[in-house]
């Protein structure tokens, strides 16, 4: 999913970074802290497959799928809450993960909106 301002045309996942700048660019103005929250449960029959697994070793892919789409969704919320506050990038960007109960798991992606130009304009 692609989401752009109007007022520049530029595309936010083109300018999503954990640094602090983006080359080429000049932060115009800053719009805040936005961020995406999730929270997902294991189900019974993730958490029944997720065994099996591990009595193999190695990766888990039942889990791996469960946090990868958690941190996905996530990451699309805090886009669309940098749209809505009109930026067209996103600095800064980080994720955290804290289990709130056993198997409950909340994914935080957060960032700073801002609006940037080219450095020519």
């Amino acid at each position: 999913m692609q989401y752009s301002s109007p007022a520049s045309g530029l595309t936010i996942h083109n300018f999503i970074t954990t640094a602090f700048e983006l080359p080429g660019y000049r932060i115009v103005r800053n719009h805040g802290v936005v961020r995406g929250i999730i929270v997902r449960s294991r189900s019974v029959a993730g958490q029944i497959g997720a065994s099996f697994q591990q009595l193999f070793g190695g990766n888990i892919s039942l889990y791996t799928e469960l946090c990868e789409g958690a941190r996905n969704d996530a990451y699309e919320l805090m886009i669309q809450h940098a749209q809505e506050a009109g930026a067209n990038a996103i600095i800064g960007m980080r994720y955290d993960a804290t289990e709130l109960a056993e198997g409950v798991t909340e994914v935080l992606c957060y960032g700073t909106a801002v609006t940037v130009v080219p450095l020519d304009q």
